[in-house]
């Protein structure tokens, strides 16, 4: 399926946008760098922020890197990466030198755009830990503690002879955003300008974009942030941002500007949820709430029930946002046990392990906002299967009436409150640990984050590992906190097939049933 609307790039659909919906406001909430602008003001900055990186070299298909939070300067530097034709990889904020390291070498970023400091981070230390960057040219930072070499953020909007903007085709790389995977090292995807548009193209139909007014809770280094705040850009639907979640905050942002609309992972909602009965919050503007990007307890959506929040699931990736999703109107057991139906445009198959087709298997997609294929093209080959269908890794199926039900994961990675964490990586590190023979790390279900890190080790001869040791170690190997072992078994030995494999469908079996017995 194609729209009319996708035909183009995304620079000229931002222009149009900003021309037509000027007026619609962006806030930005946040104690470092709030502000109230408009899209107007978005896209004047984003023409002289274009100027400037043509000044500086940056042509089509250059990568320009933009590592900061949800602030107003990102959507700034979006619509001047694309209006001069580069291409914007969004970075997730907290990642540090190992995962900045790759992910700047193998995008090839030429410019990258990052805060002077923000949570205890040091950007200009983090890039210098990186090492030799072969690529990178230029270093912006936004605040006054600018490393010798750096460019100040007011010399990229500061007053310039524009620039015409740069054509480019529709199906170019206009995105690349990188997200971990079943591999130690994150994967980086691509979407061109068709790709983007069409999935918006695709919400519009299902409900009015243009007057929502909604709360993005979601770092813009993810694809969910990044495609809340393009989303804006295009419809001009009122926006509230967050660059530090605060759950009280948020519901008196809710309050304050009779937000309509949110999406969220279990761990965002379920703490909204606290801080509403703790503080008698008013929540009842909100008509449309999306969760998702974690499993999803039953209960959570019980309890959004009893407050008239007709909250629903949703299912996507980076590879493909939104694969199906429900609707606020969906009979309460779709809510409670589906991720809704598929999206308008989304082709869905089942394979066995056989790879055929079955009721039920690992799923495949295709359809018009699906990526166009990694940074790395040697990971495509094992991704996709004749005729341009996409493995997901996860395994599911329809029921009777057509809704999707996610029932295992062949990918073997933790979704921790929308963050993915390779399993892999923190087994290569857990292996190094000198109390660990043995590794083996699963997601463990958690009510608040989703999922969290599980590690079953099997102890080194006189070694007695911990929860706590294997906190310590992570914390000296300069890990990001989010992918450090929440959670520890000791075990004797793993459940294995005939070949030594560890069976870790049979972990992750083993503590879903002593969460059950447990609650």
């Amino acid at each position: 399926m194609k729209f009319p609307e996708a035909d183009r790039n995304l620079a000229d659909a931002l222009a149009d946008a900003a021309r037509d919906r000027g007026e619609a406001r962006v806030v930005v909430s946040s104690s470092v760098r709030p502000v109230d602008l408009t899209l107007a003001d978005i896209a004047a900055q984003g023409e002289l922020f274009a100027a400037h990186l043509v000044r500086l070299g940056i042509g089509p298909g250059d990568v320009v890197a933009v590592q900061l939070p949800a602030w107003s300067e990102w959507m700034i530097a979006c619509a001047g990466i694309a209006r001069a034709g580069a291409i914007l990889l969004p970075i997730v904020s907290i990642y540090g030198a190992k995962e900045m390291s790759f992910i700047l070498r193998q995008s090839g970023a030429r410019l990258i755009v990052t805060p002077d400091r923000w949570r205890n981070a040091d950007y200009g230390a983090v890039l210098a830990e990186c090492g030799d960057l072969p690529d990178l040219r230029h270093h912006v930072v936004v605040g006054p503690l600018r490393p010798e070499g750096a460019i100040g953020w007011d010399k990229m909007v500061a007053s310039a002879e524009p620039v015409p903007a740069i054509v480019r085709a529709p199906d170019d790389v206009a995105l690349l955003v990188y997200t971990s995977g079943t591999t130690s090292d994150p994967k980086g995807v691509q979407h061109s300008s068709r790709t983007i548009l069409s999935e918006f193209a695709i919400q519009s139909r299902l409900r009015d974009l243009d007057h929502d007014r909604t709360l993005s809770p979601w770092p813009p280094g993810h694809v969910a942030g990044a495609y809340a705040m393009i989303r804006t850009m295009l419809y001009g639907g009122p926006l509230v941002l967050m660059d530090l979640w605060d759950p009280a905050e948020a519901g008196r942002l809710i309050e304050a500007h009779g937000l309509t609309s949110c999406s969220f992972t279990p761990f965002h909602l379920s703490g909204l949820l606290d801080a509403a009965d703790r503080e008698g919050l008013d929540l009842s503007t909100l008509t449309n709430v999306m969760v998702g990007a974690a499993p999803v307890s039953p209960t959570l959506i019980e309890r959004c029930s009893a407050k008239g929040l007709r909250t629903y699931r949703c299912y996507g990736s980076s590879e493909m946002p939104t694969v199906s999703t429900g609707f606020p109107d969906d009979p309460i057991d779709k809510r409670l046990t589906t991720e809704g139906k598929p999206m308008l445009g989304a082709e869905i198959r089942f394979i066995d392990e056989d790879g055929e087709d079955a009721e039920e298997g690992e799923i495949a997609l295709r359809g018009p906002d699906l990526f166009i294929g990694y940074r790395d093209p040697a990971l495509n080959e094992k991704a996709f299967l004749p005729g341009g269908w996409f493995l997901t890794g996860d395994v599911g199926r329809l029921d009777a009436d057509g809704y999707l039900q996610i029932t295992d994961r062949k990918k073997d990675i933790i979704i921790r409150g929308g963050e993915n964490i390779s399993s892999r990586e923190v087994e290569d590190l857990l292996f190094q640990h000198p109390d660990v023979a043995e590794a083996a790390v699963v997601a463990a279900p958690d009510e608040r984050m989703g999922e969290v890190v599980c590690a079953f080790l099997i102890p080194a001869p006189g070694g007695q590992p911990s929860l706590e040791n294997v906190r310590d170690y992570f914390f000296a190997a300069g890990i990001a906190r989010q992918k450090t072992p929440e959670r520890v078994e000791i075990v004797a030995d793993f459940p294995r097939n005939s070949t030594g494999k560890v069976l870790k469908h049979e972990l992750r079996a083993r503590l879903r049933g002593a969460t059950t017995k447990g609650t």
